[in-house]
Parts: structure tokens; sequence; C-alpha cells
């Protein structure tokens, strides 16, 4: 079985229509004047979190996805209708990354969650807009903006309250089965947890009030050297960062090593990944302990985690021994520690950050290999929906780039006749 946890997917938003040049043509009304209509918005991408979902395997076969164009304007100074935006959903948990430069875009945590990823481009304005006391009859209309396009990395890390960690063979899986509905795979071989799974835990009667529920992970086993992607490695590290509390579950039955040098290296392995997981509160759990082996080596253990102030239970996962008492302390020091973050968070005075993005105006210049680029984010749109079959369009382009100062920075920037310069996605020719 696989369990797809990442997905690289390429979106595009609709382009907008263009927008259209159209004179009025009525018997009785010589001089009707301009009425070409404006095209309509692209519709744009967002990605919305969906509780129904919990794997990103439909971006594993498919992975290209557009949103609808708008349409062109019409005469009469029609718009033209918008584009469909298109909604990708994806599980809560998932963390959405710019390809190219590694943005974070969007953390998708609670279900019905969206953001947009792709905006849509901008309808073109149609010749009645254009239209001036000296220039009653105008023949330009604008293109459609091109609607944003780019890769993007979801990266899926599972929302549980509580995870279970433990060397392979602990018998975390066998636990998950015996407290919760989950039914995972379970064998005697190193290894058998290679996806996560899920349950719900229930602690007192399902209908009363006194009821306390909280999803716990069985996460695929860690072993030495996790933290730099030996074994399972980060594919198990990267969903334990969003649990509150760790079960650390001790193989007590182990013979070729001590349990407690187990839970020594993969508190070390936790520690290399993320110092923050490091402080993560545990609960240690010594399984097995139905076996003579394991009730031999259960003092030690016991002695180490009271001196190291970490609460510890014996239990057999197997026989259910120690089990009951686990999970109500578990629900009890969750509950404490979801009401200390709650408080926490309420009296924060943590000041508010300001964002201050970049003025639609600015751009910059550079020149790579004897080719000039300009790049901004106004001054690539105006290029962009600029129709270059129409003199007018091309004169009001002109207008605009030296009122933007492109041209005088170009200038500056040493171009000269016959040079090429790239604005966006379109090559030009300074003259």
């Amino acid at each position: 079985m696989q369990f797809y946890d990442r997905a690289k997917i390429y979106i595009k938003a609709g382009n907008g229509g263009d927008g259209v040049v159209h004179f009025r043509r009525e018997k009785y009304v010589p001089y009707g004047g301009p009425d070409g209509g404006d095209g309509g918005r692209g519709g744009s991408v967002y990605l919305e979190a969906d509780p129904a979902l919990n794997t990103l395997v439909d971006y594993h076969y498919h992975q290209h996805f557009k949103a609808e164009d708008g349409e062109d304007g019409a005469k009469n100074r029609r718009h033209g209708a918008a584009g469909e935006d298109l909604i990708l959903r994806v599980p809560p948990g998932t963390v959405v990354h710019r390809d190219d430069d590694n943005t974070v875009l969007a953390d998708l945590v609670e279900p019905g969650q969206r953001v947009m990823v792709a905006r849509g481009g901008r309808g073109g304005l149609g010749n009645v807009h254009f239209a001036t006391p000296t220039n009653q009859a105008p023949r330009e209309a604008q293109k459609g903006e091109p609607g944003e396009e780019l890769w993007i990395r979801l990266e899926l890390k599972l929302i549980a309250d509580v995870g279970l960690v433990g060397y392979p063979n602990a018998g975390k899986s066998t636990l998950l089965s015996v407290v919760t509905a989950a039914r995972p795979k379970i064998a005697d071989y190193p290894f058998t947890t290679l996806v996560p799974n899920l349950g719900v835990v229930t602690v007192g009667e399902p209908d009363s009030p006194d009821a306390y529920s909280f999803v716990l992970a069985d996460l695929p086993g860690l072993i030495e050297g996790a933290a730099q992607g030996v074994g399972l490695g980060h594919e198990f590290l990267r969903h334990v960062e969003r649990t509150r509390l760790l079960l650390h579950l001790l193989d007590g039955a182990a013979l070729d090593r001590h349990p407690w040098q187990d839970f020594e290296q993969i508190n070390q392995e936790l520690r290399q990944y993320s110092e923050h997981l490091a402080t993560r509160p545990q609960i240690l759990v010594y399984n097995k302990i139905d076996l003579p082996e394991a009730r031999e080596r259960w003092p030690e253990v016991r002695r180490r985690a009271t001196t190291a102030g970490i609460p510890v239970f014996a239990i057999s996962a197997v026989t259910h021994e120690g089990v009951a008492e686990l999970m109500r302390f578990t629900a009890k020091r969750l509950h404490e520690l979801t009401q200390a973050a709650a408080e926490a968070a309420a009296g924060s005075s943590t000041p508010q950050t300001i964002f201050r993005p970049t003025p639609d105006d600015a751009f910059s210049v550079s020149r790579q290999d004897g080719i000039l680029h300009v790049q901004g984010k106004r001054v690539e749109r105006v290029v962009a929906m600029t129709d270059f079959e129409s003199p007018e369009a091309v004169a009001r382009l002109q207008r605009t780039l030296q009122k933007l100062g492109v041209l005088q920075a170009l200038e500056e920037a040493g171009v000269k006749s016959g040079d090429r310069v790239i604005i966006g996605k379109t090559e030009l020719y300074w003259e």
C-alpha cells in the first residue's frame, strides 16, 4: 500500500477575455460611437481543506490543472462572462509551497479552509473606454490579462492529537487496534507499518457529558539515523510535528538492546530533526509486560523514568493489561495541554505582524547575456494586455512606460537601438 502525502502540481488560472473594438451601427444613428464591451475575468484556482480526504493520491495521477478563461467582450457594451473558478480539494493538514522559491503559500488545517493560489487574469477593456473629446472613434481595446501560473508542492502533515512513537515492532499498531476502531496491518517483523494510521480514542461512555475523545496516530517506526532520512526517516518525523503529546512505546521484550537505550536514541533523532519536537510532552509506555523478560527489566526502566520526571506506564497491548489506565491518563494530560495552549493564546501580547506588499508600480531592470529584462507586476500586466496590432494601443503603451519610468530606467541601463528587451513573456526591440 502506498501512502501519498506529497505531490507536485502545475496550476494555471484562467486568462481574462479580450476587450472588443466595435462601433454602434444602427439606422438613424449615423454617429453611434464605440460600443465594444469588456472581456470577462478569468477563473482563479483555490485549494480547500476537505475532511473527507486523508491522502494526496488524486494529485499523483493528475498533475496539471487549469481554470476557465473569461469570455471576450461583445458589441452593445456587453461584458464577456467570467471564467469559472477551479477548486482543488486537499486533506486537512496540507501545507502548500511555491516550487520555485519554497515560499509557504498556505497551511490548510481547518476543514473548509480555502485559499487562492493562482489569481485569474483581468478582462481587457473594450474601445468604449478609450473615447475622448479628441478621439471619438478609438480603434483600441485591451487584451485579457494572462492568469497566474506556477508549480506548487503539496505536503500533508497528519492532524493528530497524540502520536505513537517507538522502534519498529514496539507494539504501536497493536495498541492502536485495541483502543480504537482502526485496523492497521500487524505482523512480527520490522516496518510492518509503512503508512500512518489514525484512530479515535474515546475515554468514558460515548454519550455521556464526561466523555473525552482524541485522535491517535500510529506512525511508522523510527530507527537510528531517521533524522538524516535513514529508514522511513523524514516520512515519519514530518507527521509528528502537529501532535500535542507523544506516547513513547518501549519494547520490553527486545533481547538485542535495552529499552532505555531505545528511549534515548529516539529522542536523539527527534532532537536532530527539530529542537521544538524534542520538547514535546511524552508519556513513556513500557509494552509487553506480560512476558517474563519484560517484567525482569521493568523496575530499572520505571526507576529511570521516575528520576527523569517522565510519566511511565507498564502495559501489555496483547492482553490489555494497564491499557485503560494509560488511556485515561493520556486524555487527562491532553486536556491539560489543550487548555494551557488556549489560555496562552488568549493572553498573548505578541504584536501583530504588518506586511507591506511591494507596490504594483515597482519594477527592476537587469541585463543577462546582453538582453535587458524588466520585471514588475504592473509593467508586465500593461505589456501583456497591449494589442500590438493596434497603433493606438502601442502609442498608449509608450506613454505608460514613460510615465512609470521604465524608458528612463532602460536608458540608464545602457539600452541601444536594436537591443532586445523582455518584459514578462513579451520580447521587444528598442528603437
